[in-house]
């Protein structure tokens, strides 16, 4: 699998387009963000193409599909989004599902399902994949709806449409479900992206209670040909960090 570094974990006030170079200065061939509003997507690609780093996913502006009475905000900022990453040449968007509202859960499923269903026609025109992502609730994100990787495979499975996946992180669910390998091999028709980090912490990966190395060799092994992001705050230098990671799980050396 290829691993992408989260711009925004590791060089947040870099210049951005400094820090793709800097990405492929450190031997990676992807990357991925978040917030696409302040960049200049064109200057991206641009660098991108340069550069050989691949800007693998960014994420939507509007994260609220369990309350119906949003959906056309959701749906707008979606179509925009749409737009972004064609202007970068970014093939996939990550979007949030939203707050748990109080109603009953099978009426907030069948929200974020019937959002999926209208958002079909934006992903097509596009090409864009959009990749829905199951969150902890115990120390990230209280409140989220969605925590369960096993109701985001039931969602992107009753949607049933190639554009329409699921952004698996191994930290999130780690808190949540443990389970990590069968959940990922069992299921790599919904997952179209990773991400990881150690737990506890949210720091390197070797610092958290997952042998990351049999992790990575069973997803390969099962036919995974995605990326994983490194979506942690590091506890070192942002450059030594990344290097240790290759040294680690690539055995690679410093670039």
């Amino acid at each position: 699998m290829r691993f992408c570094v989260p711009v925004p974990c590791f060089f947040g006030g870099m210049d951005f387009c400094a820090a793709i170079k800097k990405v492929r200065e450190l031997g990676f061939d992807a990357a991925e963000t978040y917030d696409w509003k302040s960049l200049d997507l064109e200057r991206v690609r641009q660098t991108c193409a340069e550069t050989g780093v691949e800007l693998l996913s960014m994420c939507t502006t509007e994260f609220n599909m369990t309350a119906p009475e949003k959906r056309k905000d959701w749906l707008a900022g979606l179509k925009e989004s749409c737009g972004a990453a064609q202007k970068a040449g970014v093939k996939r968007l990550i979007t949030q599902v939203g707050q748990d509202t109080g109603e009953e859960r099978a009426y907030q499923h069948e929200s974020i399902v019937s959002a999926l269903r209208e958002a079909r026609p934006i992903l097509e025109e596009s090409g864009v994949t959009i990749m829905i992502e199951p969150l902890n609730t115990y120390v990230n994100h209280p409140g989220y709806y969605l925590w369960s990787s096993r109701e985001a495979f039931d969602i992107i499975r009753e949607v049933g449409h190639p554009l329409v996946k699921v952004v698996y992180d191994i930290y999130h669910q780690q808190v949540m479900e443990g389970n990590i390998i069968p959940s990922i091999t069992g299921n790599l028709d919904c997952i179209a992206h990773l991400h990881a980090a150690g737990h506890p912490g949210r720091h390197e990966l070797q610092y958290g209670e997952n042998d990351y190395r049999v992790i990575f060799d069973a997803v390969d092994k099962a036919g995974y040909t995605g990326a994983c992001g490194l979506e942690y705050t590091p506890t070192m230098d942002s450059e030594e960090s990344l290097r240790e990671f290759r040294r680690i799980y690539l055995g690679a050396g410093t670039p």
